[in-house]
């Protein structure tokens, strides 16, 4: 008992001095880099035109209605990224001869949208499409920067889930095979539940950045915060507009980054766990 708490003892203590030394270099790093700003020779005019209170409280209101509307196709678009993805990587996965010319699409799809930055996608979809006037298309630039949004982001995704499909052992789809199972029901029933579970994690990280990606709908005219931050900005010739906008987003995507780095280590505790 005595050495135990000897040991003990000899633990806190250096965990101690490790969250003392912490603490007095990140006041040091931080303090230095504030110091570093606020005795810079343009803070003032800086401060002026980025940290302007009396133009925060102007802006928000209408930076916040406008992200409103991030927050909806956010969410349209997650409706539809994880089946789409979900049915390419299924596609890719198929073997067999008849399912070659299946194969070939998925991967033409995954090769062609992950290779168009999802910018120049907006641009193509967002302004080249409604032009066209085809009777059924609809012609809002939600519906098209959503589409959008959903055909690069499930590219992506789709190579997420097939990496998940092939971790799995290949004796899982044998002795489904085996029990009678035909290819989809093999999927359906043994190979994607384990496949998803495994790349959870890198599938809320994709959530993570498709969060903020959203603000490159502001390029079709859709007012949200950061076009809505954009149009302050051109009446008032003050940035601090943009800044509202930022602390939006930070809001929404530190709790979302915090989330997953908690659920990647409890996912990682429990393959540890489960290993041993």
């Amino acid at each position: 008992m005595k050495r135990r708490s000897a040991l003990t003892e000899l633990l806190d203590e250096e965990g101690a001095k490790g969250a003392l030394l912490a603490a007095v270099s990140s006041i040091v790093v931080f303090g230095g880099l504030i110091a570093l700003v606020l005795t810079s020779p343009n803070w003032e005019k800086v401060q002026r035109q980025f940290f302007s209170w009396r133009h925060f409280k102007a802006a928000w209101p209408a930076v916040v209605d406008g992200f409103w509307l991030n927050v909806e196709l956010f969410f349209w678009a997650m409706l539809t990224i994880p089946v789409l993805a979900l049915l390419i990587a299924i596609a890719r996965s198929l073997r067999g001869p008849a399912f070659f010319p299946v194969r070939v699409l998925a991967v033409i799809y995954t090769d062609v949208f992950r290779g168009i930055p999802l910018i120049l996608l907006i641009f193509l979809l967002g302004f080249g499409v409604p032009p066209l006037d085809i009777t059924g298309l609809p012609s809002d630039p939600k519906f098209w920067g959503v589409t959008a949004l959903a055909l690069s982001y499930s590219a992506y995704t789709a190579e997420i889930y097939r990496s998940g499909i092939d971790a799995v052992p290949e004796s899982q789809r044998s002795s489904a095979r085996a029990l009678g199972l035909t290819q989809m029901q093999a999927l359906r029933f043994a190979i994607l539940p384990q496949a998803i579970r495994n790349v959870v994690p890198a599938l809320m990280n994709t959530v993570v950045s498709l969060q903020k990606d959203v603000a490159l709908l502001s390029v079709l005219g859709l007012r949200e915060a950061v076009r809505a931050a954009e149009i302050y900005k051109g009446r008032t010739f003050n940035f601090t507009a943009y800044l509202v906008a930022t602390l939006l987003f930070l809001a929404v995507s530190v709790p979302l980054t915090r989330f997953v780095d908690w659920y990647t280590s409890r996912d990682r505790a429990r393959r540890s766990q489960a290993a041993v």
